[in-house]
């Protein structure tokens, strides 16, 4: 039997690997954005839904058996996405009789005090309260985003980066593998937190960048108080005892800018 699943943030980091991952496990996707491409997929059927003030959004989950919700805004208003929009797709969610709603989430936001952890984890309470079954996974922050981070300082001739922050990075398509497992119509609710290789400083991670893309830039360490600094220098955003990716960071810039 098919499974009709609705992937939200389709067009994102994480749901750009989802999609051909589910498509491949046998799912019927319905792929939600805000600004679907005019020329998707030929297998994929694309459909425009905004989280934010809820246009298309009863329509997309109607015929859904389960919702992939990979929408987020980390950059942006993240509690009219993360948490008001969230509710808003759990409601209609309910309506619709969806058989299992897979939420994904970041390990560390109930460690860490950092504004954008905090409405994430309010989502994910709004998503164990809600009435329609679900399943909560969470993923240690992936190799591109640590990428991107570090390619904003990459152009200045020094980088002043916050050295001893601990990190686990994941590739993406390992962290779209593990969600895909739980994108079934049974819902498991809060499953074990995915993380990737190895525990790593922003020092290590930033040396091992400078290095792959042959430059020459002297890293200093910039000092950063107050209690998210803190909490992710104390590794609150890692989960050693879950190290369920294979791909190293090395190795993923190796591939990268080989």
């Amino acid at each position: 039997m098919t499974c009709r699943t609705l992937l939200t943030g389709a067009t994102g980091t994480l749901g750009t690997a989802l999609r051909p991952r589910l498509l491949e496990a046998g799912h019927d996707v319905l792929a939600a954005s805000r600004s679907p491409p005019d020329h998707g997929d030929d297998d994929l059927e694309w459909v425009a839904m905004d989280l934010a003030d809820g246009t298309g959004l009863r329509d997309a989950v109607a015929d859904a058996d389960v919702v992939v919700h990979a929408a987020s805004a980390p950059r942006g208003d993240s509690e009219a996405i993360d948490v008001r929009g969230t509710e808003r797709l759990l409601e209609a969610a309910a309506d619709a009789g969806v058989s299992n709603f897979v939420y994904v989430s970041i390990v560390g936001i109930d460690d860490v005090p950092y504004s954008y952890y905090e409405h994430k984890l309010a989502a994910e309470r709004a998503v164990e309260a809600s009435a329609v079954r679900s399943t909560i996974i969470r993923i240690t922050m992936f190799h591109e985003f640590v990428a991107e981070l570090l390619g904003t300082v990459s152009r200045l001739p020094v980088w002043p980066l916050p050295t001893g922050i601990r990190l686990q990075p994941i590739d993406v398509g390992e962290a779209a593998d593990a969600v895909v497992g739980r994108a079934t119509p049974e819902p498991a609710g809060r499953v074990p937190d995915i993380g990737g290789p190895a525990v790593r400083t922003v020092g290590d991670l930033a040396r091992t960048y400078r290095d792959a893309r042959g430059l020459r830039r002297p890293i200093v360490r910039l000092p950063i108080p107050g209690k998210t600094a803190a909490g992710f220098r104390a590794g609150g955003a890692t989960c050693p005892d879950r190290a369920v990716g294979t791909v190293t960071w090395d190795e993923w810039l190796a591939e990268r800018f080989d």
